[in-house]
C-alpha cells in the first residue's frame, strides 16, 4: 500500500514536471509529503524491533559455509557474499576487497572460500555462484553519497562504489544489474553501465544471451561468442562473469592474492 502511494505521488511529480503550468510549490508540497511518510514508516519499523538485514544471508553461511584448515596449516574459511563482505558460518565477518568483487562481480548469496595463510595474506576464491539474472535499473546517488540503481519495479538495490566508478557510471545512467534468483538481495552486482536513460523496449535481456553493450548501441553479442567491438579489441564476452577489465581478464573462481596492506579502502 505504502509503495503505491509514493508510486503515485511519484507520477504526479513526473507529470508536473512536464506541465510548465504548474507551480513549482505543488512539486516540493509532493516531496513534503512523501518525506513525512517515509519518517512515519520509519518510526513504525523502530517500534517493532530492529531488523537483521543479514539473516537471510548468515542461515546459508551456517548451511553451507565451513571452518577449517588444509596440510599447508592454513586457516580455511568458507563463507557467504553479502553484496559488500563475506559472512563466515560462526557469523564473522571477513573484508573483501571492493576491486576484488567489482571486478569478479560476486553477487549475493555465492559461496566462497578463503585461505588465511601463516604469513597473514589472504586468498579468496568464488566456489559456488549462485545464479544470476540480468535487470536494468536507473543509476542514483544518495545524499551520504552512495550509489543505488533502482528496477522497473520501483526496488533499490545498493552497488558498490568502485563498481559504478569502474564505469564512470553518473546519476541518471542505465546499470545492468546481477541479481540472485533464488534470493531476495539487497546489494546487486554491476555487469554494465549505458550512459543515459535506455527505455525497455530498447534491449531486451535473456540470462546468458543477449547483452547491451556500454555504448547503448542495439548490437547483441551470443554469449560465448568472440565479436570485434567498435575500438578494434578483442573481446570475449561472456554471461558477465568473464570479462575484460583493466587490460586482464579475471576468470569465474581464479584466486586473487593480496595483503593486510591492500586491505585499506573506504568501506560502501
Amino acid at each position: 500500500i505504502i509503495y503505491r502511494s509514493f508510486k503515485k505521488k511519484y507520477t504526479q511529480i513526473q507529470f508536473m514536471s512536464e506541465d510548465t503550468e504548474r507551480s513549482l510549490e505543488e512539486i516540493h508540497r509532493l516531496i513534503e509529503d512523501i518525506e513525512s511518510q517515509f519518517s512515519r514508516l520509519k518510526q513504525k519499523i523502530q517500534e517493532i524491533g530492529p531488523i537483521d538485514d543479514l539473516r537471510h544471508v548468515r542461515e546459508r553461511a551456517e548451511e553451507f559455509g565451513s571452518v577449517g584448515g588444509d596440510y599447508h596449516d592454513d586457516n580455511i574459511v568458507e563463507g557467504v557474499f553479502d553484496g559488500q563482505n563475506m559472512i563466515g558460518p560462526d557469523g564473522k565477518m571477513y573484508t573483501v576487497p571492493a576491486n576484488y568483487a567489482s571486478k569478479s562481480k560476486l553477487c549475493e548469496g555465492d559461496i566462497m572460500k578463503l585461505t588465511i595463510k601463516k604469513d597473514g595474506t589472504f586468498i579468496y576464491k568464488q566456489i559456488g555462484p549462485v545464479e544470476r539474472d540480468r535487470v536494468p535499473g536507473e543509476l542514483v546517488r544518495t545524499d551520504n553519497g552512495t550509489y543505488r540503481a533502482i528496477a522497473p519495479d520501483g526496488k533499490s538495490y545498493r552497488l558498490l562504489t568502485a563498481s559504478v566508478t569502474y564505469y564512470r557510471g553518473e546519476p541518471g545512467d542505465t546499470v545492468i544489474m546481477l541479481l540472485p534468483q533464488e534470493m531476495d538481495s539487497k546489494w546487486a552486482a554491476v555487469e554494465n553501465v549505458v550512459k543515459g536513460a535506455v527505455d525497455d523496449s530498447d534491449y531486451y535481456l535473456e540470462d546468458g544471451v543477449d547483452t547491451l553493450l556500454e555504448d547503448g548501441s542495439d548490437d547483441l553479442l551470443t554469449d560465448g561468442s568472440d565479436d570485434l567491438l567498435e575500438d578494434g579489441s578483442d573481446d570475449l564476452l561472456t554471461d558477465g562473469l568473464d570479462a575484460q577489465i583493466s587490460g586482464g581478464t579475471l576468470e569465474l573462481g581464479e584466486e586473487i592474492e593480496f595483503d593486510e596492506t591492500d586491505l585499506n579502502f573506504n568501506k560502501e
